[in-house]
């Protein structure tokens, strides 16, 4: 099949990555599915860094699937990765879990109170759930299963017999590079807080295996009596494949044939090259930490032609942060998954945040107030795709997050401003009813009829609100009147009110009470209500401020609050004119 190029004007960065991957896979495996990769450690929670791990495979895999091609997106779950340490914040464990240190992540507890049989599926099932709501299509595939079926066997067998040649590659990069030469080799200049967490990441000195009398080995076999990989090769035979181990932690020792002996895998830095190989992997993306001097990818560049195979298109993918919050660790704990994305957002808006940003550019999720922010921005680019003027890359983006190859996925029929559904989940306390009179009140022309037209996106603003806005910044609507502010307000604030609840009736919508309440300080300093910003002198906006604060002071007792046309529908007319004195 031929290729389908973009013109190098249209092309965003999916595109450029997918033209490549077909290029690269019609030369090495023609006629043969295009196979993209990524890799997950269900080691505790899976965050949203790790979901960039997920979505640039996907997001080049689909583009190639929009082109007719048949693809494969593996995800391996490296669940018999060793469970290295008692992650913090993960409800439902202690420290008693330590004693499982050393163990492969499925033979792990799960923590207390969950339906699944170990920790690995634990902590898989959440991602697995959240990459069906979010449109991704992958083969998983379990390391665990596979290293136990015998299915590397062959490979290990390999890895055994070259192990001179593979200690001698590793050789080259086991003295640490200095920061300074780690930053000039990074694909692109990284700042100070990516430079630390990539030396503190582990990538430079990862188990790349056991060097002891009987020499090196880049196999770790997990004891057969404590199930933990404290263990260390003391004799090995090409011939026979059988292998002597002892445990350095219960003082256990067995001799094996390796040949027969399914308990045990590859050191990382052999395991990464040996599957690209075995999987024939043409696109894997990895992280800054991985992308390092001496670190797995570039390791793996030079091992994977041990095993018969080419290194894949591994693009080197920045951390992806969260407003407010440090660079995100599984082990630290408390770190936003997915799932917690989900909840507060609509599935086009996360995968939006992945397609709109090449993979090594940065960028952060918003789970505080610039939230709102970023709706503003999805509509206003929903607009302008409906309006012909949004551009090419724009669209791209648009388009990468509104569906797949598959289909659209589901969506909020009527996608009312999310600021708009989050001060109405606010004020109304989880009262339905209530919150169904005031979003129909927004457009007296076209009045919505079921919360349902406003799901998900409701649910999600509501959730928002609930589980993110601070109690002391939740809006509660006064339940009688300030009698000593209104007493004491001079004449223009008093006729500042008059002028407002004369207009409340025949502005009663939307954007009716948006242009009352920004018109009452225009007619107050002898404008038109419908003068505009440049008509206007400066003083006006400060005006306009003053009056804001002032409401705000009576409905709600405080000087900043929910959009005041907003607060004025959702407190209801009779409501807002015993409140402001009337």
């Amino acid at each position: 099949m031929p290729i389908v190029a973009q013109s190098t004007e249209t092309a965003d960065w999916v595109s450029r990555f997918a033209d490549d991957v077909i290029e690269e896979s019609e030369r090495r495996a023609p006629g043969k599915p295009v196979v993209v990769a990524s890799g997950l450690s269900p080691s505790g929670p899976i965050h949203l860094g790790n979901l960039r791990e997920v979505m640039t495979p996907h997001l080049v895999a689909d583009e190639i699937r929009r082109r007719g091609y048949e693809v494969r997106h593996l995800i391996s779950w490296d669940d018999y990765d060793r469970y290295r340490k008692v992650p913090a914040g993960v409800a439902g464990i202690d420290e008693s879990w330590a004693e499982h240190i050393g163990k492969p992540l499925t033979s792990v507890p799960a923590p207390k109170g969950s339906p699944y049989p170990n920790w690995a599926e634990h902590f898989k099932a959440a991602m697995i759930e959240s990459l069906a709501e979010l449109g991704v299509e992958f083969d998983g595939i379990s390391q665990t299963e596979k290293y136990t079926s015998g299915a590397y066997r062959d490979q290990i067998l390999h890895a055994m017999r070259n192990r001179e040649k593979i200690d001698a590659i590793l050789a080259q990069y086991r003295t640490k590079p200095k920061p300074a030469d780690a930053r000039k080799q990074q694909q692109k200049p990284v700042d100070e807080a990516e430079l630390a967490a990539a030396e503190g990441s582990g990538a430079a000195t990862e188990d790349d295996g056991s060097s002891g009398s009987a020499g090196y080995f880049p196999y770790k076999p997990y004891c057969g009596n404590c199930e933990k990989d404290f263990t260390t090769i003391t004799a090995y035979d090409d011939d026979s494949t059988e292998m002597t181990y002892a445990c350095t932690a219960c003082g256990f020792s067995e001799t094996v044939r390796l040949s027969e002996f399914n308990r045990g895998k590859l050191v990382w830095k052999v395991d990464w090259p040996m599957r690209w190989a075995y999987e024939g992997v043409i696109f894997e993306p990895s992280g800054v930490d991985h992308s390092s001097p001496g670190s797995s990818y570039q390791v793996g560049g030079e091992i994977v032609g041990l095993f018969g195979g080419t290194q894949p298109i591994g693009p080197m993918y920045a951390f992806v942060g969260i407003t407010g919050m440090a660079k995100m660790s599984s082990s630290r704990g408390g770190v936003p998954t997915p799932a917690d994305a989900l909840k507060i957002m609509e599935p086009q808006i996360l995968r939006w945040l992945y397609a709109r940003r090449k993979p090594n550019q940065s960028f952060k999720i918003a789970f505080d107030q610039e939230i709102q922010r970023l709706y503003d921005e999805w509509d206003r680019l929903v607009a302008k795709v409906a309006g012909g003027s949004a551009l090419p890359g724009d669209i791209a983006a648009y388009t990468r997050a509104i569906g797949t190859a598959a289909g659209e996925l589901p969506k909020t029929p009527r996608p009312l401003p999310y600021r708009t559904l989050a001060s109405v989940a606010d004020i109304t306390a989880g009262h339905q009813d209530q919150a169904l009179r005031i979003l129909s009140e927004l457009d007296p022309a076209n009045p919505l009829t079921s919360l349902d037209e406003v799901r998900p996106r409701y649910d999600k603003a509501e959730a928002w609100i609930n589980t993110h806005v601070p109690a002391d910044q939740r809006t509660i609507v006064r339940e009688e009147p300030d009698t000593e502010l209104l007493k004491s307000l001079d004449e223009p604030s008093r006729e500042s009110i008059r002028l407002l609840l004369d207009g409340l009736a025949e502005h009663w919508s939307l954007d009716g009470l948006t242009h009352l309440v920004y018109g009452v300080p225009k007619i107050q300093a002898g404008f038109s209500a419908d003068a505009t910003p440049k008509e206007l002198p400066p003083e006006i906006k400060t005006a306009q401020r003053s009056f804001f604060a002032l409401l705000y002071r009576l409905l709600v007792g405080r000087d900043t609050g929910p959009r005041l046309p907003t607060l004025l529908l959702a407190v209801g007319q009779e409501r807002v004119r015993t409140l402001l004195g009337e």
